[in-house]
Formats: structure tokens, sequence, C-alpha cells
């Protein structure tokens, strides 16, 4: 007798489609910086080599916001069952993870000041598990707390130890 072999999908949902702009804003908030501070470093040295490492530096902080925020966004999926919680995430190193919901120690929201900005929230999912938490980033808002109620309801109707 065989086993039979599991083909395991994509899970089913995507992020928030505003995902796609904060992971864009938070990304250039980053190149602003580093753009600003060798600009002020060659204003203040002349040093003509970071004329060309800031032009180096330009075109990448184009690429990165090109492609990053959209191949996130293409990668990144969750979805629950009334068994698992099961996620897609990463970009260059993508992962897949898949939580038994038996397993459930915590369901939390989080929202920094960006994403309060863009109506998004990352959702945690804390399990008995070695591996950390199970983690969902750029949700809408609305759809994290609905999730977060669900997740809980379901937890406490599932026999298990969560240990």
């Amino acid at each position: 007798m065989t086993t039979p072999v599991v083909d395991l999908r994509p899970p089913a949902n995507l992020v928030s489609r505003k995902a796609v702009l904060f992971w864009a804003t938070r990304a250039a908030i980053g190149w602003v910086v580093v753009l600003v501070g060798g600009g002020v470093w060659l204003a203040l040295t002349g040093w003509f080599p970071l004329v060309v490492a800031l032009i180096v530096a330009g075109v990448l902080a184009v690429a990165h916001l090109a492609v990053m925020p959209q191949w996130r966004f293409r990668v990144h999926r969750w979805e629950t069952t009334p068994q698992v919680v099961y996620t897609q995430s990463g970009w260059i190193d993508q992962e897949r993870r898949i939580a038994p919901v038996s397993r459930i120690q915590t369901v939390d929201t989080e929202r920094g000041p960006l994403e309060r900005l863009f109506g998004l929230a990352n959702l945690t999912v804390t399990t008995a598990s070695a591996r950390g938490p199970v983690q969902i980033h750029g949700l809408d808002y609305e759809v994290a707390q609905r999730l977060t109620q669900e997740l809980a309801t379901l937890t406490q109707a599932t026999p298990g130890d969560a240990t």
C-alpha cells in the first residue's frame, strides 16, 4: 500500500492591495535616508567617487521600489480553515507555514503608524511550535480584526492542549 502524495496549493487569499503602496513607501523612506545622507556627505567632503556610489544607489532604489512591492504582493498569501492557519510569505526567501488551530495559543494584531495610515494591520498567531509564530503582514484592518475574532472562536471550540 502506498501513501498518497499531498500536493499543497498556495493559500487562497492575497493580502490587501494597499500593502503594495505600504511596502513601497516604507522602502522609499529607507532609500531617501541613504541618498540624502550620501548627498550630505558628498557636499561636505566633495569626494568624487561618492557621486558614482550615489548614482548606483539611485538606480538600485528605483529598481527595488519598482519590483519588490509587486513581487511581495504576488507571493504573500494566507488562508484559514477550521483546522489550520496556512501562510506563504517572503519575496526572495519564500516560506509556507501551516499551524493547526488546536496548537494556537494567542492571536494578536499589530499596527504601527505607517500601517495605520494605510489602514493595514499585521496578524500574529502564536503556536506551541519551536519555529515561532505564524505571521500575516499587510491585511486590511477590518480583515485582521475579523480574522482575530474567528481564530479566537475556533481555538476555544477546538479540542487540544496547545502545548
